[in-house]
């Protein structure tokens, strides 16, 4: 049989690296298209790229969402029968201090490569990466029909691209879904991201590296699953008969205080917190040692308080459910900070 051609923006950040390995577990030809940089920046798939039987399954080409010209000659090029768009600038605290470029990148990314596969004619399904923070401050749990209210210029750039893929799949019949994913987290997640930051943070405490954590709203709520499981169901989206959207999470809400402690736990600290508002901390019970402060550059100017989803539409249509649970994600995510950082510094 002749092997399906998928194309996957954003291919070296997590997700992409992850729905890769999975794509060509699958027998595909994958083509990613990466930004240029100066530096290397292909990391999550090095362990793929240097694969000798995977050299001419895995193809990577120079790109950028916020580019119309370089995004159509790739897909005119290689016609794939899959694109999976997860390029974005993915960071909320960061789309408050650069908006102009999350809308362009996650708003008109979107549009533009439904575009492409417009004018071009493509017989060629489309998935759109799109998040929980649509949501907003809309109560949990949240679902397929839960009300939008996007509290950030991520959000509402994400909103944008979450609608014009609808709009594309009922005006010109094109196979065009969102998978609307809750938090999810690995060893592979960006390092100023909550979960990473916390991971890498303990497993510096660990090496002695590191005296204590700064950290921002820890009272904030979220429904956090693995992202190696979550990639499962971007595929699972795309190949089913009919193009929808779906909500993807565990169902299961922590705070960000939780996760901290729960972290800290695979190092056998017990946590413990005392004081109020930005004096408060954490602190190892046996030895009273200050691990965990507040600080106020890590507050958004807008907060999300709970996001937890109900992906029942997910387990029914698609078969799809968790099954990895967050004490053993955290568990995952600091033993590997710490082999990593153990091959940096020793």
């Amino acid at each position: 049989m002749k092997k399906k051609i998928a194309l996957i923006t954003g291919i070296t950040g997590q997700d992409g690296s992850y729905l890769a390995e999975f794509l060509l577990k699958k027998n595909y030809i994958v083509h990613g298209i990466k930004r240029r940089s100066s530096s290397y920046n292909t990391e999550r798939i090095d362990h793929l790229i240097k694969e000798p039987h995977l050299k001419n399954d895995l193809i990577l080409h120079y790109g950028d969402v916020v580019d119309s010209l370089a995004l159509y000659n790739v897909i005119k090029k290689i016609t794939p029968n899959e694109i999976y768009n997860l390029a974005a600038q993915s960071h909320v605290a960061v789309s408050f201090e650069s908006p102009e470029y999350t809308a362009n990148a996650d708003a008109l990314g979107a549009l533009r490569i439904l575009e492409i596969i417009k004018n071009l004619g493509l017989n060629c399904k489309y998935y759109q990466a799109s998040t929980s923070e649509l949501y907003g401050s809309t109560k949990p749990p949240q679902d397929e029909k839960s009300k939008f209210e996007p509290q950030s210029p991520y959000a509402a750039a994400k909103l944008y691209s979450y609608h014009i893929t609808k709009i594309y799949r009922n005006a010109y019949n094109i196979h065009a879904s969102n998978g609307i994913l809750f938090n999810h987290e690995s060893p592979r997640r960006g390092e100023t991201f909550v979960t990473r930051k916390v991971s890498m943070g303990i497993a510096k405490i660990f090496l002695k590296k590191l005296n204590c954590i700064y950290v921002g709203n820890i009272y904030a709520k979220r429904d956090w699953g693995h992202a190696k499981e979550y990639v499962e169901t971007m595929w699972k989206i795309v190949n089913y008969k009919k193009p929808d959207d779906y909500v993807i999470s565990t169902g299961k809400t922590v705070s960000v205080k939780e996760f901290i402690k729960i972290s800290f736990k695979v190092i056998g600290i017990n946590l413990a917190w005392k004081g109020k508002g930005l004096k408060e901390i954490g602190y190892d019970k046996k030895t009273k040692k200050v691990l965990v402060r507040i600080s106020k550059k890590y507050f958004r100017p807008l907060e999300v308080d709970n996001l937890m989803g109900n992906s029942s539409k997910t387990k029914k249509i698609l078969k799809w459910k968790p099954k990895i649970n967050l004490k053993q994600l955290a568990k995952e995510m600091v033993l590997s900070d710490i082999e990593l950082l153990k091959n940096k510094y020793y």
